[in-house]
């Protein structure tokens, strides 16, 4: 399997700030890379380079086997692009939409017509095509325009934050739509902030930070980093998380707690003994557990500990 996307010690600043500083990522054909990391991290940045938006300052970037800085008009033939805002026209109807893009991307009238139909069944949109895109939910829409950056036929596709701002169902549209782009061949890189998202549709994930990936792998090589399994204690009282947490096995830094949900979090290595511990000891100290759980670490838990905590965890865990 030869690689679409090759991002080789990628650099940009703007000023004084370093928006990206030697990144390197590879995506495989036909399968979801997904790109993590907090606000400012660099993820827009990259995409903007790959799509040739903007030009790297130093470094290698290959697109679908194109150099994005001096082949860009190749690059730009091959690419589908959906960033974080709708670029569709609400006053139109969806097929009036996707005819129009058609149109810009020289397709000639006829051609123009029948792909933006093609597309409207693609999605499930057909029966709505003809309705103005202002009727449409927000999944409705975020699927036209993903349509719409599929008119050529890409190879590559560019999703950036592409359910931001969408309900669970229309999240749950929009994954479903890219599953079946990957499907029929397509690249796909995604970015987006949801963790839950990533472990759903990606096939490995860098997670960047100041610019730079920090680790890389499936989403569990990922969560192995944590440590196999997690127990979590959720206390009916506030006020009992600090000793709680003091009876979880392993070291104090291991223990994570969130004081909004009343939990206390630790990796164990014998999840049935461990289990048993946990529950001893919380009966013998008197502490009343709404809830106990073993479990696999989540995304949440590898973006916390490797781009840093909140300063609640931190205040929390000075306590333990």
């Amino acid at each position: 399997m030869t690689d679409a996307i090759v991002v080789e010690g990628a650099r940009k600043r703007y000023g004084e700030k370093r928006a990206l500083d030697g990144l390197d990522l590879v995506a495989a054909r036909g399968t979801v890379h997904g790109v993590l990391g907090p606000n400012g991290a660099g993820k827009t940045t990259a995409v903007r380079i790959m799509a040739t938006l903007l030009r790297a300052d130093e470094g290698r970037v290959e697109i679908a086997g194109y150099d994005a800085g001096r082949q860009a008009g190749e690059v730009r033939r091959r690419i589908g692009l959906l960033g974080q805002h709708a670029a569709v026209d609400e006053e139109l109807s969806g097929h009036q939409n996707l005819e129009m893009f058609g149109r810009l991307y020289h397709l000639g009238g006829r051609r123009a017509r029948v792909r933006a139909g093609e597309l409207l069944d693609r999605f499930g949109l057909a029966e709505t095509g003809r309705k103005a895109v202002k009727q449409y939910s927000g999944g409705m829409r975020r699927r036209l325009d993903l349509a719409a950056s599929l008119i050529t036929d890409p190879e590559v596709l560019f999703l950036d934050e592409p359910t931001t701002g969408l309900d669970p169902r229309g999240r749950a549209e929009v994954w479903d739509a890219v599953r079946s782009l990957v499907g029929a061949g397509t690249t796909v890189l995604l970015t987006t902030q949801y963790l839950e998202e990533a472990d759903q549709l990606a096939d490995r994930i860098s997670l960047i930070d100041q610019g730079r990936v920090i680790a890389e792998g499936t989403a569990d090589d990922l969560k192995a980093r944590l440590g196999g399994d997690r127990i979590d204690v959720v206390v009916r009282d506030a006020a009992e998380l600090v000793r709680a947490a003091r009876l979880l096995p392993g070291a104090a830094d291991d223990v994570t707690v969130d004081a909004d949900r009343r939990l206390a979090s630790t990796p164990v290595t014998d999840r049935m003994e461990a289990l048993a511990r946990v529950v001893r000891a919380l009966q013998e100290e008197g502490i009343e557990a709404e809830d106990i759980a073993v479990r696999r670490p989540t995304l949440d838990e590898v973006f916390l500990r490797l781009t840093g905590r909140t300063e609640d965890q931190e205040r929390m865990k000075e306590a333990v």
